[in-house]
């Protein structure tokens, strides 16, 4: 019945030819068709920090006041710096998608900002004015608007009387503690007397920005290894932090490299920042397994966001070489990809302060912040076609 029924449908010539092979190895002739790579697709980093813009927008703005509050379980604390970077984050999205409503939040943050802090940019705090002030630059930068450069020229002209020659020079950290001075007060004061330079040409500001520089690098950064402290008399003991190891603070010194070499052309700046750099991707402290060290909520949760925009700019830089270039956005992207794949959830796309895990459900804005300068951080190099 079986041969019979294989006859009728093969023909007497092809049932041969079946009955001859039969008994061979069928591995003999057995060619396996060529198989197609798995087709993974290309990450929208883009469409991912617009989820992300929407997600700080809609978990964390306070619309009535205009303001980034402290968390998404409606804790409404006001941060004054917090709010800086809450500006750059929106002039990041406003230059991604030339989007007019990033400029209508943008004006309405800078107002808000004002009224939260007894209707005054002038703050107790000389780092805190440093943010707003370079966040205001850029946002003139982008849109030529004078009220920003005005925001930024008053509280620079502020931030200058913070310079005393104790511990040997430096800006204060706050007006009240003016023997007290740290990286965070200094190294973006740098950055900004730089930026204001390659604006208006004040040399001046150059020399404030050299200035502050100088001592910044003689007082708070080993020389052996580009590894930046965290400040000097705290405790009113001349004692410098050494264990104290941020990344905000690695990352504005790269900041302060990067500005200072454009405004001068001279490779020693640049040479500093990325010796820094190369510290951050290989030290095991700031970034065990490669991605950047959980520095808990509150202030410390914008930590890794500022050294994620720094280190962007340096990987950015025309005269970086290629191959610091490809460490560089290989350590973004690794970081990102974390984020995005274990750090956040979704489709809240809310961010942990930890990179590795999921949330909880409470997130302080800060660390959310962080998260949204991080894709926007790849969807700007993504756009650069170097990711």
């Amino acid at each position: 019945m079986i041969l019979t029924s294989w006859h009728s449908r093969l023909g007497s010539c092809a049932l041969l030819g079946l009955l001859l092979t039969a008994c061979k190895d069928p591995v003999d002739d057995y060619v396996a068709p060529p198989t197609a790579p798995p087709v993974v697709a290309t990450a929208n980093w883009s469409a991912r920090a617009d989820s992300a813009q929407a997600a700080l927008q809609q978990n964390f703005y306070v619309a009535n006041d205009n303001y980034y509050r402290q968390n998404n379980a409606g804790q409404n604390n006001f941060n004054y710096w917090w709010q800086a970077h809450g500006l750059d984050i929106l002039i990041d999205g406003f230059q991604r998608t030339s989007s007019a409503d990033y400029l209508t939040r943008m004006r309405q943050l800078i107002q808000g900002a004002k009224a939260k802090n007894g209707n005054t940019y002038l703050n107790e705090f000389y780092d805190d004015m440093e943010w707003h002030a370079l966040a205001c630059l850029r946002a003139y930068e982008v849109t030529r608007e004078a009220e920003y450069k005005n925001i930024a020229t008053l509280l620079w002209n502020d931030i200058k009387l913070g310079w005393n020659e104790q511990q040997g020079g430096g800006i204060a950290w706050k007006k009240t503690q003016r023997s007290y001075k740290n990286t965070p007060a200094n190294a973006p004061a740098a950055i900004l007397a730089a930026r204001l330079y390659m604006l208006d040409r004040n040399p001046d500001d150059l020399e404030w920005a050299k200035k502050i520089y100088a001592w910044q690098k003689a007082t708070l950064v080993d020389p052996a290894n580009g590894e930046v402290w965290d400040g000097v008399n705290r405790e009113n003991n001349n004692q410098i932090d050494k264990n104290w190891l941020f990344t905000y603070n690695q990352g504005t010194f790269i900041g302060a490299g990067v500005a200072l070499y454009r405004a001068t052309q001279q490779t020693s700046y640049l040479d500093d920042a990325n010796r820094t750099a190369a510290y951050v991707l290989n030290n095991t402290q700031l970034s065990p397994g490669g991605i950047m060290k959980d520095e808990g909520g509150g202030d410390g949760g914008l930590f890794k966001g500022v050294l994620v925009r720094y280190l962007t700019i340096l990987a950015t830089e025309p005269a970086v070489s290629a191959t610091n270039r490809a460490n560089y956005v290989s350590f973004l992207k690794f970081n990102g990809e974390s984020l995005y794949s274990k750090g956040t959830r979704r489709p809240q796309y809310i961010f942990n302060t930890n990179w590795t895990t999921l949330p909880g459900t409470t997130v302080d804005g800060s660390t959310e912040m962080s998260g949204v300068m991080m894709l926007e951080a790849l969807a700007d190099l993504q756009s650069r076609n170097v990711l």
